[in-house]
């Protein structure tokens, strides 16, 4: 699969990338060597192979390797708003750090 300058210039605009000629080539190459490896991958035959949810070695089990999920309060949003510079609960407002061009 061949990706193109102008598939590289896109994805560089949605990530607010200011990418430069050199830089743009570079990673036009680099995606295509990415997507190339994938296209070799989607070669392979795969029909006997199961699906896995998670991966486990043989001598692993579920009950070793994962924990419960536990609901645990969490009731610092009053301390962390006292400390705000311009709070108005439940919200405080912070700078824009990302502005585009």
């Amino acid at each position: 699969m061949k990706i193109s300058r102008e598939d590289v210039l896109r994805v560089a605009e949605l990530a607010y990338l200011d990418l430069n000629e050199q830089e743009l080539e570079k990673y036009r190459a680099q995606v295509d060597e990415i997507l190339e490896y994938i296209g070799k991958l989607n070669e392979l035959d795969t029909t006997n192979v199961e699906p896995m949810a998670q991966v486990l070695t043989d001598d692993q089990t579920a009950d070793a390797t994962l924990r419960e999920d536990l609901v645990v309060p969490c009731a610092v949003a009053d301390d962390v708003l006292a400390h705000a510079p311009d709070a108005e609960p439940p919200y405080f407002l912070v700078p824009k750090v990302i502005e585009k061009q």
